[in-house]
């Protein structure tokens, strides 16, 4: 496990699909048989086919589909389990029941009835769909028999419940090669996959149950994951912590470079986002032709100092108050730019490199590898600036889902990365990684990435490290956006932090 880690953050654990798969086969070698863990999981599918579909206790119809392996082993308890509630159940197999081996023959023995076509079992117009064909670590697409059986699903209408994933659906990439189910919810077990997160199998899923079927906790440290659902969990244990006697430059100063007058408010989104997450002092150090217009608008408690060339920027890094440098919001693209980001990569200091300065990266591989091999480093790229940034390195792009681009990202420049999206991932070099599922599409507006740039700033300014500091801002960016909903600008943001604060328990002052 990583170092630090407590139980309750691997509550947040993601397993892959291998790592699932050898989460199972400790559990049976300790002793708890494969068919009694089918039991239990196919227990939690009936509970949940019930819930969903609102389903009186006796009268209805449920349609369970089920593939040929343990998946549809889970199905065929949960049909049984089903039937003896009271309820009319119809199910269908894909492929031949003589077929079936191991656990999941056992579990259709224990059926006793013979499956339907899955066309007639449709037809009855039942109050939920139970998917049961395939499970998180299928590798082909759905052919055959099986993608008519998801075509079907689909059409139905119904409330659809699937196993573990919907079927068609990789567990470790999100992706989907062929036809797949679309489920409106979907109840796993143990532990999630990346794939329940990841887009578009986050939607694919609809909501996730996870179900304990009594593996314990104890086999995570032979697993040893590093891959994490984003939640404070797994890093308020880093949280900042202020005592009494703090005074701002123990809270931590904050430096946003900026460019000129074309460009005054992305500096300016950054820098109150940095102030209102906690950070002590914030300067916007800018070209002098924009020095009167920043010093025109508020807040008051934002500093701006005029920075004409590499000179300036060398005092300014000199400071050894300074703890942070928030680089690249309207920074621009020009010979002032690029030295400003050239000297920043090669300082030994903390940096936040987004917007403009991940453009400026993009374009000197030499320069992004500078970028990485100092200090703490976070590069913040939405999709276009990934590609610019990493399009050209093989053993990044070629990595089959967004996780682990983003890990093998982290690896190749030493840096942690926040690759936004829907489905924003956090990695670090280390090998760690999140995947973050607050947010909305309100988010998806102007100035939100200057925000989230300053909400890292902020936090690492006061002591948090890259990675938790990313997560923290990540996870709170999510939430602040839900919590506003549409009509929001990203304006709103910074303002709506310390409510925000106030009602997560996330207190910075301490006793001390």
């Amino acid at each position: 496990m990583p170092n630090g880690t407590t139980m309750e953050r691997m509550q947040l654990a993601l397993l892959t699909t291998a790592q699932m798969a050898a989460a199972d086969r400790m559990t049976i070698a300790q002793g708890t048989a494969g068919i009694v863990l089918m039991e239990r999981a196919g227990l939690a599918v009936a509970d949940a086919a019930v819930r969903l579909a609102g389903i009186p206790s006796s009268g209805a119809t449920v349609a369970v589909v089920c593939g040929p392996g343990n998946n549809g082993g889970d199905g065929f308890v949960a049909a049984r389990i089903l039937r003896e509630r009271g309820l009319a159940v119809r199910l269908s197999v894909i492929g031949e029941p003589t077929g079936l081996t191991g656990d999941a023959a056992e579990a259709f023995a224990r059926w006793g009835a013979t499956p339907m076509p899955i066309g007639e079992a449709m037809a009855e117009q039942p109050s939920c769909v139970v998917d049961a064909m395939f499970g998180a670590g299928l590798s082909r697409p759905l052919e055959g028999q099986a993608a008519a059986a998801a075509e079907l699903i689909n059409a139905s209408g119904r409330p659809v419940l699937s196993v573990d994933v919907p079927s068609g659906l990789n567990g470790d990439s999100g992706q989907a090669a062929g036809p797949v189910v679309r489920a409106d919810e979907t109840v796993t077990f143990f532990r999630m996959n990346p794939g329940h997160l990841l887009m578009p199998g986050r939607d694919l899923c609809g909501t996730i149950t996870l179900a304990d079927i009594g593996i314990s906790d104890r086999v995570l440290d032979s697993i040893s994951p590093l891959a994490f659902r984003n939640g404070p969990e797994l890093w308020k244990h880093a949280w900042p912590s202020h005592g009494r006697d703090a005074h701002k430059f123990a809270r931590g100063a904050v430096a946003v470079v900026a460019g000129g007058i074309s460009g005054v408010g992305a500096p300016r989104l950054g820098a109150r986002a940095s102030l209102r997450i906690g950070a002590g002092l914030v300067t916007i150090h800018c070209d002098l032709s924009a020095l009167a217009a920043h010093a025109s608008r508020g807040p008051d408690a934002l500093m701006q100092r005029p920075l004409a060339d590499l000179d300036g920027l060398r005092k300014v890094l000199e400071d050894p108050r300074l703890k942070v440098v928030l680089a690249g919001p309207a920074l621009g693209l020009d010979a002032r730019a690029h030295q400003f980001v050239s000297a920043l990569s090669e300082s030994p200091g903390a940096v936040v490199f987004d917007a403009d300065a991940l453009t400026l990266l993009a374009a000197s591989p030499a320069l992004l590898a500078a970028a990485g091999a100092q200090g703490s480093r976070v590069l913040t790229p939405h999709e276009g600036e990934f590609k610019r940034l990493f399009g050209a390195q093989a053993a990044v792009m070629d990595k089959p889902s967004k996780l682990e681009r983003a890990i093998a990202a982290a690896s190749s420049s030493r840096a942690v990365i926040v690759y936004k999206g829907a489905d924003t991932v956090i990695a670090a070099p280390d090998g760690r990684a999140a995947i973050n599922t607050t947010g909305s599409p309100a988010l998806a507006t102007a100035g939100s990435g200057d925000v989230l740039g300053g909400m890292i700033a902020g936090l690492m300014a006061q002591g948090m490290q890259a990675f938790e500091a990313a997560s923290a801002a990540v996870w709170l960016h999510g939430r602040v956006g839900e919590a506003i909903g549409f009509g929001l600008i990203a304006d709103d943001l910074p303002d709506a932090i310390p409510a925000l604060l106030r009602d997560t328990g996330l207190e910075m002052v301490s006793d001390r």
